[in-house]
C-alpha cells in the first residue's frame, strides 16, 4: 500500500491544481475552436446588419411620416444619428466581449461593422452640417469693417 501522497514511478497526477480548474473556467483561458468562432462571427453580423437597417428604416419612415414638418424631420434625422451612435457603442461593446474571449474572427468581424458603422454615421453626420449651414457671425462693436482705401481710426 502506498503512502497517500506518494506516486509511482511514471506515474502522472490526475488532478489538476485548483488553480489551474479556475483557469479553465473562464472564457480567456483558451482559445475559441475556428469552427464556432466563425459561426458566431457570420450570425452576429449578420444580426447586426439587420438590425442595423431595421433601425435606419425606421427612422427614415418617421421622417417621410413627418409631410415636409421641417421640425419633425429634424428631429427623425437627429434620432436616425443617435441611434446610430448607440449601436456603435454596441458594436464596440460586442468586439471587446470577442476579444476578452479570444474568439479573433468575431472580434474582426465585429470591427469591420464598427468600422462600416461610424462611416455612416460620419456621413450623416456630413451631411447634416452640409445641408444646416452656419450663419456667419454678425459684426458686433468690436469688429469695425474697413474696405480698402478708408481709414479704419
Amino acid at each position: 500500500m502506498r503512502a497517500p501522497g506518494s506516486q509511482r514511478q511514471g506515474e502522472a497526477m490526475t488532478q489538476a491544481s485548483p488553480d489551474t480548474q479556475r483557469r479553465r473556467r473562464w472564457p480567456w483561458s483558451n482559445r475559441t475552436s475556428t469552427g464556432a468562432d466563425v459561426t458566431v462571427a457570420v450570425l452576429l453580423f449578420l444580426i447586426e446588419a439587420v438590425v442595423f437597417l431595421l433601425g435606419l428604416f425606421g427612422h427614415g419612415m418617421e421622417g417621410w411620416a413627418a409631410q415636409g414638418d421641417s421640425e419633425r424631420i429634424a428631429a427623425a434625422e437627429l434620432a436616425g444619428r443617435v441611434w446610430m451612435s448607440r449601436f456603435l457603442v454596441a458594436v464596440l461593446v460586442l468586439a471587446v466581449v470577442a476579444m476578452v474571449s479570444r474568439a479573433r474572427w468575431t472580434a474582426c468581424a465585429h470591427l469591420l461593422a464598427a468600422a462600416a458603422v461610424a462611416a455612416l454615421l460620419v456621413l450623416a453626420q456630413h451631411e447634416h452640417d452640409r445641408s444646416h449651414p452656419g450663419s456667419p457671425p454678425r459684426p458686433g462693436l468690436e469688429h469695425a469693417l474697413c474696405f480698402s482705401g478708408s481709414s479704419c481710426d
